[in-house]
């Protein structure tokens, strides 16, 4: 079913303003900020992956405060118990009775930081929440609220202390967004905006609702994609698959990935269809994560990106216009 013009452009505009509410606080990272909130727009789960002191935490608290969605950040240590994030269950003297008292994983938010600090069973925990939207507690199933998102981080230059994120998990996260290095002129920029701030965290207006977030979510499924593209879609995953540097190429989940970030970019753009380009600025961030190479390929110097890349150039692209009939 295609979209109204008044569904359209309503679903765009409170894209950009989130954006835009979000690029008041975060200086010149208008691709990361696009990626967080195309999660936000499908409803995909986000790793950030980077050095310390990037403003990752303060990208996704900004986010959650523009879209006016409540936020939780749970910090991740190796003695971290699974209860710990999802709850549990406490005797009531007074009362005679259990009571469950929810974690922090309950929020519509939630910021895991330094996720690959967690021990296995804790990040089962969170494999859960992020693949079922709930929790088990003492064989009993409690709901996470609507809607729900996980932005995760990790630290890619430590290995002491931390445990590597099984690939079954990264496959969970919709997309791999990396903030980098800002400029000399934009470190500048920061400086002076931690000036003005005078040591409190910024605020931004709220833009839009728990209720118009999961009707922006719904907006951005029904976006359309021409057969076509999601012929070229799969073409490019199934390639990461016979890649000769390639010992691991993406699943399905992949092509799943692709597709919906694609749509929440078009929709971002102000366009009821995807098209070529939507699919090719997310491919990267949608796939890299999930390919494993071959230990020569590693030593040769190669990437994950670099493969997506070489296989978004090689890969023909449709011949049809990308546009509902």
């Amino acid at each position: 079913m295609t979209l109204s013009e008044k569904d359209l452009r309503g679903a765009s505009e409170l894209a950009r303003k989130i954006a835009d509410e979000t690029a008041t606080v975060i200086v010149g990272r208008p691709r990361a900020i696009d990626h967080a909130l195309f999660g936000l727009m499908t409803g995909g789960h986000c790793l950030f992956e980077d050095v310390p002191g990037l403003a990752k935490t303060m990208l996704v608290r900004t986010i959650a405060q523009a879209a006016g969605l409540g936020f939780s950040r749970i910090q991740f240590t190796p003695d971290l118990l699974p209860q710990d994030i999802s709850g549990s269950t406490v005797y009531q003297a007074s009362d005679r009775a259990f009571e469950f008292r929810r974690g922090p994983i309950f929020a519509e938010i939630v910021l895991g930081d330094e996720l690959n600090r967690a021990p296995p069973k804790t990040q089962a925990a969170m494999l859960e929440a992020m693949q079922e939207g709930q929790v088990t507690i003492e064989g009993k199933s409690h709901p996470l609220p609507r809607p729900f998102l996980v932005y995760a981080t990790q630290n890619p230059i430590e290995s002491e202390g931390v445990y590597i994120l099984p690939e079954a998990e990264l496959d969970r996260f919709m997309l791999r967004i990396s903030m980098g290095y800002p400029s000399e002129d934009e470190e500048i920029q920061v400086l002076e905006r931690v000036e003005a701030w005078d040591g409190a965290f910024p605020t931004v207006r709220r833009v839009a609702t728990p209720a118009q977030v999961v009707r922006l979510q719904q907006t951005t499924r029904r976006v359309f994609v021409h057969p076509d593209l999601k012929r070229y879609i799969v073409r490019v995953v199934h390639s990461t698959r016979f890649d000769e540097r390639v010992l691991v190429g993406s699943s399905p989940r992949g092509s799943i990935a692709v597709l919906a970030a694609a749509k929440a970019c078009a929709l971002m753009h102000g366009r009821g269809h995807a098209v070529e380009d939507d699919v090719k600025s997310v491919a990267e961030a949608a796939l890299a994560h999930r390919i494993l190479l071959r230990p020569e390929a590693l030593a040769r110097g190669a990437a994950a990106e670099h493969v997506v890349r070489d296989i978004l150039d090689r890969v023909p692209t449709p011949p049809v216009p990308q546009v509902a009939s």
